[in-house]
């Protein structure tokens, strides 16, 4: 439903809430994070510790941590906790990052709290000016803005994902009962390091003393990284195929079923609304998680298939338009699009793909074009409306070099791309266009196809 068709839609409470983002907007950017704690814990501090008024499950990881996140937050809510959770980026509203109880944060409400921490945020952003640093980044005020949101709820349980990293990324001032890792792979290299052990070291920064770290399935490197970092901080460590794991998983309408042995007993034949084997194994690390949260205790069946069943994704393997099928994915690095290519294999059975591809600039874009070459689609190169986006001609050019240029063809603007794809796909069964590369990219097609009611409801 659109917003001008809810009775409950509010229009002054809408101008309210994306004036609150349009001056988040103004702060330094997502992309460029102060690698610093200080700021953020002293906000906290003068609001009298939001960030301690429940207890968290902390994630981090390159690739599946925000549907791990929601994945876990939605067991915790079928087992009848409040729940708050953060997760970054966001595909169309940025209230989407801040979930209460699975749903965004009214627009009243986090105008109304930030109104109320306003004067906070500009007293902490005076003292670093003065002291010669840079005021709070749009992503240091938006986690000050979540702690409030989930104390003034009050939540039961946050589920925290980290912006970027780990170590000093503004999320770490909350302590994590649990630390969860999903697939750690290169990524932000400029700012993370470039292996993944240096990577890892980074993002092992979350796990606290006495916390129970639960991980996914990781190269060597990466699990001694998370396995000394567990040790140091005399906690527990269980990791994907040792503790718990997938135990099988099927092709089903609307998803896949699976069972997976948990940390605390088996879970059989669950219906699970999300695509990709990828999305199993994130399941099975969710469970992990839950199950350490709550004292490494079974959870009761009924509980499990009510939080799997309710799992939503947006952006992930979603289908957004029908005949032709469209489908977006936020696969944005190489590990990533390798995930997106096997689940397009063993998930769909189109004869015939085009992907509409848009990419960032710090990215690997010729690594994503190689992890979806073996798909055989075609390639249409556009750009979405991030300042970040690569040139149209230059990205072209790139995905052509890996390949070849007679699979590429290219258009200016996302919705040119769009009707493109759609109208090469509609002259014969069995075709269908993916989009993907970024999350902004995706976030435009999801709007761009509900606003032309391509979904057929």
């Amino acid at each position: 439903m659109t917003d001008e068709f809810d009775p409950d839609f509010d229009p002054d409470a809408r101008e309210a809430a994306d004036a609150v983002y349009a001056g988040l907007l103004g702060r330094v950017g997502e992309a460029a994070p102060e690698p610093r704690l200080g700021a953020t814990r002293r906000a906290v501090e003068l609001l009298g510790d939001p960030h301690r008024s429940a207890p968290v499950i902390h994630l981090t990881g390159t690739n599946g941590k925000t549907s791990t996140s929601r994945i876990v937050e939605s067991l915790l809510r079928a087992d009848g906790l409040r729940t708050g959770l953060l997760t970054s980026p966001h595909l169309e509203r940025f209230t989407e990052r801040i979930l209460i109880d699975g749903e965004p944060i009214a627009d009243a409400d986090v105008a109304r709290i930030w109104d109320e921490i306003e004067p906070i945020v500009s007293l902490v952003d005076d003292e670093l000016v003065a002291a010669g640093e840079a005021r709070l980044t749009f992503f240091e005020a938006l986690t000050v803005l979540a702690f409030a949101c989930f104390a003034d709820a009050p939540v039961d349980v946050m589920v925290l994902e980290v912006g970027m990293g780990g170590e000093w990324d503004s999320t770490n001032v909350a302590d994590g009962q649990v630390a969860v890792f999903s697939p750690i792979a290169l990524d932000h290299e400029r700012r993370l390091g470039g292996t993944v052990e240096q990577i890892a070291r980074t993002k092992s920064g979350i796990v606290k003393p006495g916390a129970d770290v639960v991980t996914a399935f990781q190269q060597p490197a990466v699990l001694e990284v998370l396995r000394e970092a567990a040790a140091r901080a005399d906690g527990t460590f269980e990791v994907e195929g040792g503790g718990f794991a997938v135990i099988d998983s099927r092709v089903a309408v609307g998803g896949q079923l699976v069972s997976v042995r948990g940390l605390a007993g088996d879970y059989r034949d669950l219906a699970l609304p999300l695509f990709g084997r990828h999305q199993a194994e994130n399941a099975a690390v969710a469970i992990a998680a839950v199950e350490s949260f709550l004292g490494v205790a079974r959870i009761p069946d009924d509980v499990v298939q009510a939080g799997l069943a309710a799992v939503t994704s947006p952006g992930r393997l979603q289908r957004v338009a029908a005949d032709p099928t469209l489908i977006v994915d936020a696969a944005h690095n190489p590990h990533g699009a390798a995930s997106l290519a096997a689940a397009l294999e063993e998930y769909f059975d189109f004869t015939e793909l085009v992907i509409v591809l848009g990419i960032l600039a710090d990215k690997d874009a010729e690594g994503i074009a190689r992890a979806l070459e073996p798909t055989g689609a075609t390639f249409v190169v556009t750009r979405s409306s991030s300042d970040r986006a690569v040139e149209v001609g230059e990205l072209a050019a790139r995905i052509a070099s890996v390949v070849g240029p007679e699979r590429v063809t290219s258009a200016d603007r996302l919705e040119d791309a769009l009707e493109d794809a759609r109208d090469w796909a509609s002259d014969a069964p069995g075709r269908g266009v993916v989009a993907t590369g970024s999350v902004t990219l995706v976030g435009e097609v999801v709007a761009f196809a509900r606003d032309r009611r391509w979904s057929g409801e």
